[in-house]
């Protein structure tokens, strides 16, 4: 068995004491350039790769940053969530860009149940979280209580104030979207998103829509609001009620994408032709939206944009040594593609 290459083992051959070495390999300014590149030069002949672990104790740091996902179903997890909504993907890749450059990493979680997220947090040493979309208060209070770094994203609550935040301006984007709707002659025009009731994000997007319909004087019929599941199954399913109950309706403002491409899917196998028979806007602007056919019009809510601005934030506060609070608002973007037309 070849023999692990130490601390104390680079020390002997570079002449200097492990503590030199420690110096070096934590980049404290206490040793002079010559000695550092011949530390550094031994390191590198002996392949010796400093143990992030040995890193973090010498200075407080593990170079982690746990970011944590919405779980609302029973059966979700983060990687049923990654799987299904192309949304968290492209958010934790453009986290992953910025705090890689800084030669962080992330931790992934959709823990969500008191005492053991703080436990979570704590026991691997992070130095800061990031939290996507609305949970329990207590979550909010375990970290408050910890004092490290937090930035929220796509919450609404006034606990935010406490922390950083990333917000879309959801209601603008979807009074974006009826108004393009409205624009074309649309007048039997129907809201789908998620819980109304148990989510601002969800809510902010129906009052959007209900600014822009009572705007052009159209009536919000409650038989034209729905609520389904945000997944492409959700939007399959929906569109299967839709055109089972024969519902009068010649245009949609559907407030994700993966839920407007799982209804132009369902509308498609069925013969219903997209947007002769029904115009579509979506929420999002996620990669898959330009790759259909017709492509989907949506609303672009820069969702790589949000995850840079949070992954800016927190390592702002980290490397400072700080506990700001900074709250930004994204504005969103109509994108008009083929699913829509004048009627």
């Amino acid at each position: 068995m070849t023999k692990k290459t130490n601390i104390a083992e680079i020390a002997r051959l570079a002449g200097v004491s492990t503590a030199t070495v420690s110096y070096v390999i934590n980049d404290v300014d206490k040793v002079s350039e010559k000695t550092k590149e011949r530390v550094r030069k031994i390191m590198a002949d002996l392949d010796y790769i400093p143990s992030i672990n040995a890193r973090s104790l010498s200075n407080g740091r593990t170079k982690l940053i746990g970011v944590t996902l919405p779980l609302i179903a029973p059966s979700d997890t983060t990687g049923t969530l990654l799987e299904t909504n192309p949304f968290f993907a492209e958010y934790l890749g453009e986290i992953h860009k910025v705090i890689a450059s800084y030669g962080y990493d992330i931790l992934l979680s959709g823990i969500q149940v008191k005492g053991k997220y703080k436990n979570w947090i704590k026991s691997r040493g992070l130095d800061g979280i990031i939290l996507l979309g609305s949970y329990p208060p207590d979550i909010y209070e375990e970290v408050k209580a910890l004092g490290i770094p937090t930035v929220l994203t796509d919450i609404y609550e006034t606990y935010a104030n406490d922390f950083h935040s990333v917000n879309t301006d959801d209601a603008e984007g979807s009074y974006l979207a009826a108004k393009h709707l409205i624009g074309l002659g649309h007048k039997k025009i129907g809201f789908v998103g998620g819980s109304i009731k148990e989510s601002p994000i969800h809510n902010n997007r129906y009052l959007g829509y209900g600014k822009a319909m009572l705007e052009g004087n159209l009536k919000i019929n409650n038989d034209c609001v729905f609520e389904t599941l945000t997944t492409f199954e959700g939007g399959v399913k929906f569109a299967q009620r839709l055109m089972k109950e024969k519902v009068d309706l010649t245009a949609l403002v559907v407030d994700a994408d993966i839920v407007a491409l799982g209804i132009m899917k369902a509308c498609q196998d069925a013969g219903k032709k997209i947007p002769d028979e029904l115009s579509i806007v979506g929420f999002d602007d996620i990669q898959a939206a330009s790759f259909t056919s017709p492509g989907l019009t949506t609303i672009r809510q820069f969702i790589s944009k949000k995850g840079e601005i949070a992954a800016n934030l927190i390592m702002k506060d980290i490397l400072a040594n700080t506990r700001t609070t900074d709250s930004q608002m994204v504005k969103s973007k109509l994108i008009i593609r083929g699913s829509t037309k004048k009627i």
